[in-house]
């Protein structure tokens, strides 16, 4: 059976159990202004499953996918080209139907399979040790700072201004809740060193994005430098994983912790998720790292085997002495990054990272040309700020309405900053040279 409903009998029961004398008991916590009196308006009470399925699909079709046209939406989210062996290898069975391996010599391949992707997370990052994943880049960044604070003992979080705005949220929300006080410094297109300025005795960690929400790619080692002298770690944030086949990666800029999304590899857009966190930092951090580690061993036999090991998740160990909450590690789409990742290997990531690199720069050249518009990301990697003689949104919605979605109004991530005629735009390996030439075309249209 597809659906087991409930009788009004088993509710009762349930209710008595309980001791509620309804449903509306579990809701006594939300405002009465915001609990509904009556049914949704036009909406009906019930439908059968052809009809719900036709609605639905209606629905459906009013999204229009990345692939539909030119698409140049980037700001943490990229539009990348994902092999189809990569879909069908975790669409094999004992990859698809394993999960939370709570018996873990009974689940040697998915063991190993995490055990593959830490190991590439962290020569990716160029980092000692990565963990099994977590929920998204933001989680990794905000469980990060919770981290620094735990191993500094200090209470103290410095934001870059170019940290993705989602970033600074969710690590905002959590260090709230831990008693720790977070700053952020003003939006700057190209600001990363100024954390240097910030520094104090009190801070546990500077949190820097390199390349950063506007594109730019920052030598974060003087930043690095400037917090060890200070006691403080420098967390550093990539929301591009592709760029780390190209620009140094943070272990070589002298990184404590290095957090961001696996998302452009391996894993579509989907709409905005499900995506994966990655999270890597120096040996001598690791008892405090969050999440899930797997470790190789020995079995009794001399052969080779995998486990959990250091588990700090409150799961495992005692609530109080838990190092994070996450309860589970994205394990499908971990398993995705390490597929594609195999297949790329060293040489084709570099490959592929120098094609996403040309792809932005072809795209920089034909904008700058159109009269009206003043590139504004001094160095970027596949992503970059531009300037436009008009208010942004308008732009875009002009563009739009000529099939191309043109990238991210940077005042929609910084409402409170003057960036009302700034647009950040991406280009990857998908976008080809017609893409180009449509959007400088329509941008051309668009300003005159």
């Amino acid at each position: 059976m597809r659906y087991l409903p409930l009788t009004p009998v088993d509710r009762a029961d349930m209710l008595a159990a309980i001791g509620a004398s309804s449903v509306d008991d579990f809701y006594t916590d939300v405002p009465a202004a915001a609990r509904l009196t009556q049914p949704v308006a036009g909406l009906p009470s019930h439908q059968g499953e052809l009809a719900v399925e036709r609605h639905l699909g209606k629905l459906a079709k009013k999204n229009r996918t990345a692939s539909e046209g030119p698409f140049f939406v980037g700001c943490g989210a990229y539009k990348h080209h994902i092999p189809a062996s990569v879909d069908h290898i975790i669409q094999r069975s004992e990859f698809l139907t394993s999960y939370t391996p709570y018996q873990p010599e009974i689940a040697q391949g998915t063991l190993q399979t995490l055990f593959e992707f830490q190991t590439q997370v962290a020569a990716l990052t160029a980092m000692d040790v990565a963990n099994a994943s977590m929920y998204d880049g933001s989680t990794a960044c905000a469980e990060a700072a919770v981290m620094a604070c735990r191993v500094t003992r200090r209470t103290r979080v410095i934001l870059s201004g170019g940290l993705h705005p989602h970033y600074a949220d969710t690590t905002r929300t959590l260090c709230e809740a831990a008693g720790i006080t977070v700053v952020q410094q003003y939006p700057e297109i190209d600001g990363e060193a100024r954390l240097v300025e910030a520094l104090s005795d009190e801070v546990a960690c500077v949190i820097a994005q390199s390349p950063n929400v506007f594109g730019t790619v920052t030598d974060l080692s003087a930043v690095a430098d400037a917090a060890h002298a200070r006691g403080a770690l420098l967390v550093s944030v990539f929301t591009e994983a592709v760029s780390l086949g190209m620009v140094a990666p943070p272990g070589e800029m002298g990184a404590d912790i290095a957090v961001g999304e696996g998302q452009s590899i391996g894993v579509p857009l989907g709409f905005g998720g499900p995506y994966v966190g990655l999270f890597a930092c120096r040996s001598k951090l690791v008892r405090q790292m969050p999440g899930r580690l797997c470790g190789e061993t020995l079995d009794a036999d001399g052969r080779r085997g995998f486990v959990l090991t250091l588990s700090t998740r409150e799961q495992h160990i005692r609530r109080d002495k838990a190092t994070s909450n996450i309860c589970t590690n994205s394990g499908l789409c971990a398993l995705a990054f390490t597929a594609h990742m195999t297949l790329l290997g060293d040489k084709g990531l570099t490959r592929l990272a120098r094609l996403n690199h040309e792809a932005a720069c072809d795209l920089a050249d034909a904008l700058g040309k159109v009269k009206g518009v003043k590139v504004l990301t001094p160095r970027y990697f596949n992503e970059f700020a531009f300037r436009t003689s008009k208010p942004a949104d308008q732009v875009l919605a002009a563009l739009e309405e000529e099939g191309v979605l043109g990238g991210v109004r940077a005042s929609r991530l910084f409402p409170k900053a003057k960036f009302d005629d700034v647009i950040v735009a991406a280009a990857t390996e998908c976008t080809t040279t017609a893409d180009i030439e449509a959007y400088a075309s329509a941008l051309w249209e668009v300003l005159r």
